[in-house]
């Protein structure tokens, strides 16, 4: 089975969560699931509101990602959890 990299954006409840603790509660979940983390990055919402966007690769033959998405989505101060891209790796 091929390799895919999947983009998950989690935003927060409000701009005063901590994304630190947010990052590193998801990373564990991303690395439990069967991921291997490739970049993580803050982007910019609106009024100060700023999401985490993990991208990470994993085996196509796990499936889909809904179980990840409702274990990050149970994260205290997460207020949804989206994934915005899927690719197959290509090499």
């Amino acid at each position: 089975m091929a390799t895919v990299i999947v983009t998950l954006k989690i935003m927060p409840s409000s701009p005063e969560e901590d994304l630190d603790s947010i990052k590193l509660a998801a990373s564990g979940m991303i690395a439990e699931f069967g991921g291997t983390i490739g970049k993580v990055e803050l982007e910019p919402i609106a009024f100060g509101l700023k999401a985490v966007v993990f991208m990470f690769a994993m085996n196509e033959s796990i499936g889909d990602t809904e179980q990840l998405e409702a274990k990050v989505a149970a994260i205290q101060g997460v207020n949804s959890v989206q994934v915005t891209d899927v690719r197959r790796a290509v090499g």
